[in-house]
């Protein structure tokens, strides 16, 4: 088939490079988001799916929406006769929707219907989920509604981050894509409307939400740091300092050579660790990032900062 391929970030590339390889189909075009400021120094970078179409000569446009009148055009002057989705980060007007013969198809990081949205990976961990995985959807007017063609699971590890996952979900997505992709061409594949029963949303998460409460148990702490880490990324604050915190681990026999309980958002400094207290067990922290500053180990942040007995907040 003829593909037009929707994608924006690092997760969406293995399944574009899928199709570019893929014998069976043509990738002739590929939509991203404008390009946009990054870094420190601030520049101006292509997204990581424009990039590596660049790289492979397909031609790439950048509508800031897809509804511009250009972006039609060249939409239709491509002629797809499917336009795979990943990640995409815009809205498909409904007057499209049917512009390919077998429409948009979506993969979605969550086995639908179960969070819906723009932050799946990072909602199944911090629900404390055991399983997640990927679905192809055909897009239609309500947001992830559409009949589900297939779907790969995944179990969620005790360590996973939202970054661990995600990378393992677009590599076996990036096949379920690729399988779907040929199901439809070989008019083999019929969607299946999702269940009415098992739905929640997955809203995108902001910075506000990434806030540290040190006064919820150690497991959901736990869950929360690795569901923001590496993005938006886990804080807390420190007097004016926010502080960004990489994955803790509950501990849950306490501080080792310190007797009685620890008060929560309290830190404790020993010769080889961080402590910090929840409304449970204390967790242990692996590095802090201070404003302006690289990440660092917690306990070498700690002599530097001299924060024994300090509060979290």
């Amino acid at each position: 088939m003829r593909l037009v391929f929707a994608g924006t970030p690092e997760p969406a590339v293995p399944a574009l490079q899928r199709l570019i390889d893929s014998e069976h189909h043509e990738v002739v075009g590929v939509i991203t988001r404008p390009d946009a400021a990054s870094g420190r120094g601030r520049k101006v970078h292509r997204s990581p799916v424009g990039e590596l179409a660049d790289a492979a000569g397909i031609p790439v446009i950048t509508p800031a929406k897809l509804a511009e009148p250009d972006a039609v055009a060249q939409l239709r002057e491509w002629a797809p006769d499917c336009c795979p989705v990943v990640a995409y980060g815009g809205l498909v007007p409904a007057d499209l929707l049917d512009l390919p013969e077998h429409g948009w198809v979506n993969l979605h990081f969550s086995l639908l219907p179960a969070w819906r949205g723009a932050a799946p990976v990072q909602a199944a961990i911090e629900a404390g989920d055991e399983m997640t995985g990927a679905a192809t959807f055909r897009i239609e007017k309500g947001l992830d509604t559409g009949p589900v063609f297939g779907v790969v699971t995944e179990p969620i590890r005790p360590q996973d981050t939202s970054g661990d996952l995600l990378e393992r979900l677009a590599d076996a997505g990036s096949m379920l894509l690729e399988k779907t992709m040929d199901g439809l061409a070989a008019g083999e594949l019929q969607a299946v409307p999702q269940s009415a029963d098992g739905v929640s949303t997955a809203p995108k998460v902001d910075v506000a939400h990434a806030q540290i409460d040190w006064a919820r148990p150690a497991f959901i702490i736990d869950r929360k740091v690795r569901a923001m880490t590496p993005a938006p990324g886990a804080w807390t604050t420190l007097g004016d300092d926010r502080l960004k915190l990489g994955p803790v681990t509950p501990m849950p026999d306490g501080v080792p050579g310190h007797d009685g309980p620890v008060p929560a958002g309290a830190v404790v400094v020993t010769k080889k660790a961080v402590f910090v207290g929840t409304a449970t067990d204390v967790v242990r922290l692996s590095t802090v990032q201070a404003p302006g500053k690289k990440a660092m180990a917690a306990a070498d942040w700690a002599r530097g900062a001299r924060v024994d007995g300090e509060v979290l907040r």
